[in-house]
């Protein structure tokens, strides 16, 4: 068997997508991956079709170990979230043709079901501390049975998780970057009294977790983690940025609340420090950035061995052979916490289909041979790429602040 196609998909149903299509040369048999990279999504396209591509062509695709390290490897300069993306996209695919050509979902490849479904949560943001309560309850009545919970901070005119002003949604519609300014102070003022007013609100039982977006530092984090303590939460989500990783021993020392980590790193080398000194509990890696599958695989076997559970990324702005993957992983291995998910639109069902089925608080995998996704190319056509970026974040003075 030999790769005799690669196609590169940009397509924008509500909102970009990059798609790779692997063609072989046994009648009908092909693969779908997602390389898609929120805001650069045309820098991993044209990675994919000028660079990458050429080097398929002719290729066994049942060597997906092979062709990965070769791809990895043989650039020189390695890693980084464009060619981590585009190798993502061609591992996705590489897999789906080896569960087509064994009839077999994924998961039966990579050892069979270690659990029936995957626990998942959705996101719960509002104005004020009453809507994100609501927004609480009108998830757990759709029985999910984990909930993140972000509210609007006072002050700030713009908070992630909790919507857009109106000035940054302007920004957004003409194709350009929207800027929110955010403080620290009055973050950390608020998110533990949103968690109180939760807990008196809604009891103990149901998990709850927060996303700080890597926006304090060390000192802020710990001092936030101690806050939050009293409210159990299920895990505090990306305190910090990626680059120290020793500021998370502060982290860990000043609390006993769950952390989660990394849906910015690239490789497995990005996660050793914080899983190896069981800084974090959570890895929360996206597997559509660190180089798909198999990059994913060995991340969890590593965590294993020190007690850190998966958490992958799973939001919107990655596409359903993501989620699938995603899916497909947290049934096989053993040391899966949890899954974030996303109701994808109709149209992105249209152009995307078979996207993982949300139910009863549980996402389940499909039972179809690979990862049971696929795309429609013609309806791929009617939504060409329409430009658009991630938002910038700025101090109060004008200074650029992280994500």
């Amino acid at each position: 068997m030999k790769i005799t196609n690669v196609k590169v998909i940009v397509t924008c149903p509500g909102r970009n997508y990059v798609v790779v299509k692997i063609e072989t040369d046994e009648p009908g048999l092909y693969g779908v991956g997602d390389a898609t990279l929120n805001g650069r999504e045309l820098s991993v396209a044209s990675a994919l079709s000028e660079h990458i591509a050429p080097l398929l062509i002719g290729r066994d695709p049942d060597r997906v170990e092979d062709i990965w390290q070769y791809l990895f490897r043989g650039t020189y300069w390695r890693g980084g979230p464009v060619l981590m993306t585009a190798l993502a996209g061609v591992d996705l695919a590489l897999w789906d043709i080896k569960g087509k050509r064994a009839g077999l979902p994924l998961y039966s490849l990579l050892g069979g079901k270690t659990r029936e479904g995957a626990l998942c949560y959705a996101h719960a943001g509002g104005k004020d501390f009453a809507q994100v309560e609501d927004n609480v309850r009108a998830l757990m009545a759709k029985g999910f049975r984990v909930i993140r919970a972000q509210v609007a901070i006072p002050g700030n005119q713009g908070t992630y998780g909790a919507g857009h002003t109106e000035a940054m949604s302007r920004r957004v519609q003409e194709g350009l970057p929207g800027e929110e300014v955010w403080e620290p102070e009055p973050y950390l003022r608020t998110i533990p009294r949103l968690f109180a007013h939760l807990r008196e609100k809604l009891g103990d039982e149901i998990p709850l977790l927060h996303d700080v977006h890597e926006r304090l530092n060390p000192v802020q984090a710990a001092r936030l983690a101690k806050e939050l303590e009293p409210f159990h939460l299920f895990f505090l989500e990306d305190p910090l940025r990626p680059e120290h990783k020793e500021s998370f021993r502060l982290v860990r020392q000043a609390s006993a609340t769950p952390i989660a980590m990394g849906e910015l790193f690239h490789t497995r080398w990005d996660c050793l420090p914080l899983i190896t000194e069981q800084l974090i509990d959570f890895i929360r890696c996206d597997i559509g950035h660190i180089g798909g599958i198999t990059e994913a695989r060995k991340i969890a076997a590593i965590a294993e061995t020190y007690q850190v559970q998966t958490a992958w990324h799973g939001p919107g702005d990655i596409g359903p052979s993501t989620h699938a993957a995603n899916v497909h992983l947290d049934v096989a291995i053993p040391n899966f916490g949890v899954q974030e998910m996303t109701f994808f639109s109709d149209i992105v069902h249209e152009v995307l289909p078979g996207a993982p089925v949300y139910r009863d608080g549980a996402l389940w995998p499909s039972e179809s041979p690979g990862l049971g996704t696929d795309i429609d190319e013609k309806a791929a056509a009617k939504y060409p790429y329409k430009r658009a970026y991630l938002p910038t974040t700025r101090r109060a003075d004008g200074a650029v602040h992280d994500w």
